[in-house]
């Protein structure tokens, strides 16, 4: 256990220490907040800041999953992995450390986000809401660096993981229903979004920080917190269920990759196709 809090520790530390970053990262969702809420004005959404705001943090926190996730190659082509592999530490904790390490900043990042938030439009009348939304950020934190050490197992490269990262953040945050309105894309897109985790990620969270468990499915239908494919709602046990099962799935593949991913083979001018997909 000590190979997964010092790694762990690392991680915090080094997203710490990354003030520029950190200021960055905090200035950047709220842009997004203004330029795109003015599209959830409308007569079924009663605050439509604390709405998109509640989009945005879950996105930060799923980007920041996933880009933590670049940590990991960096350490792989500077030999830091390499040096850590060749300690007595078993592989399954150095997974670990680098699982939790990124889900810890991602929430951090999220919850830096929701406390400003509190200035500008979200508002709790519950008590028990904060940590129902601190456990979802964890949640999807997790489960979405799961997502990432995957992908950074696969794309050994630290250029490629950035070309492959966009190409993979782009279109599941666009396609979640955090910036833009599942109702409002074409048949298409919409289709597309059904089979996007983020979608029911979105909803889910969205649905706790605007303290709306309570309403009935027709009532989240018209506040579109619940995906509703072919006119079946997916009710929001349901998307906690597909989260979780999405999150199990990847945590067990990313972890086994990590097991058998052969490091000794990396270098840092690997730049050609071979690095991309084993």
């Amino acid at each position: 256990m000590n190979t997964v809090f010092a790694l762990w520790k690392r991680g915090l530390k080094a997203f710490i220490r990354n003030k520029t970053g950190l200021i960055f990262s905090l200035i950047f969702p709220f842009f997004f907040v203004y330029v795109f809420g003015a599209i959830f004005k409308n007569d079924f959404i009663e605050n439509p800041i604390a709405y998109m705001l509640s989009g945005v943090i879950i996105t930060t926190v799923f980007e920041s999953a996933l880009n933590l996730a670049s940590s990991t190659v960096d350490d792989m082509v500077s030999g830091f992995m390499k040096e850590v592999l060749v300690s007595p530490a078993k592989r399954i904790f150095v997974a670990l450390g680098q699982l939790l390490s990124a889900a810890t900043v991602a929430t951090l990042q999220g919850v830096l986000i929701l406390v400003i938030g509190l200035f500008i439009g979200i508002k709790f009348t519950e008590w028990t809401t904060p940590f129902l939304i601190l456990f979802s950020m964890v949640f999807i934190g997790i489960v979405f660096s799961g997502v990432g050490l995957f992908l950074a197992t696969k794309v050994r490269n630290g250029q490629t993981f950035q070309i492959v990262k966009t190409a993979v953040t782009m279109p599941l945050t666009f396609l979640s229903g955090a910036y833009i309105p599942l109702s409002m894309l074409p048949g298409t897109l919409k289709f597309a979004a059904y089979f996007n985790p983020m979608t029911y990620a979105t909803a889910f969270f969205r649905m706790i920080v605007l303290e709306k468990a309570n309403l009935s499915i027709p009532e989240l239908i018209s506040e579109e917190l619940v995906v509703v494919i072919n006119g079946y709602a997916v009710t929001p046990f349901m998307t906690f269920v597909i989260i979780l099962i999405i999150g199990v799935v990847f945590l067990l593949l990313s972890t086994i990759s990590f097991i058998k991913t052969d490091f000794s083979r990396l270098n840092r001018s690997a730049t050609d196709a071979n690095a991309i997909w084993g």
